[in-house]
């Protein structure tokens, strides 16, 4: 019975060291394309599309609205610049797939049909359409930079 209660404690304590290496051997969550590590004290590529109260693109104006301001509190905290893209989503998305931007904003919603292309954050904010539905806002990161879009949440929920 003590050899068998020894035998136990050596396989748990196995495994746990096997654990907190392999823990230790990479960080999660992951970036694969090193998405934060990129925009922290660099650049914030942001593709804005025109969707009012949430984004106003002006022509020779920096975006206005209430997704625009978060963005740049969010940058502010990473210690990046803002480069902003303007266009319609379609573009924006496929930008955002193909490793030219590192967020979307433009009034998107939990009801985003987006996701094949985008990794949605969580709800942020809730707001009534025109028919009285309440819709949730979030906003478009890169699929896979989940490092990244952890921080992103984190500030929205903050």
């Amino acid at each position: 019975m003590a050899a068998r209660r020894a035998l136990l404690a050596f396989a748990l304590f196995g495994t746990a060291a096997l654990l907190a290496v392999l823990t230790g051997c990479s960080s999660f969550p992951a970036d694969p394309d090193g998405t934060l590590d990129r925009v922290r004290g660099g650049v914030l590529r942001v593709g804005v599309s025109h969707n009012e109260p949430w984004v106003r693109v002006l022509e020779e104006t920096e975006p206005a609205g209430i997704e625009p301001e978060l963005v740049q509190r969010f940058a502010t905290t990473l210690q990046a610049t803002i480069e902003w893209q303007p266009g319609g989503e379609e573009a924006l998305m496929t930008d955002l797939e193909h490793g030219r931007l590192d967020i979307v904003i433009g009034g998107l919603t939990a009801e985003s049909p987006w996701t094949d292309k985008a990794a949605i954050t969580k709800p942020y904010a809730e707001s009534r359409n025109r028919e009285g539905k309440t819709e949730k806002h979030v906003m478009a990161a890169p699929l896979g930079e989940n490092a990244f879009l952890l921080e992103l949440e984190k500030f929205l929920l903050s």
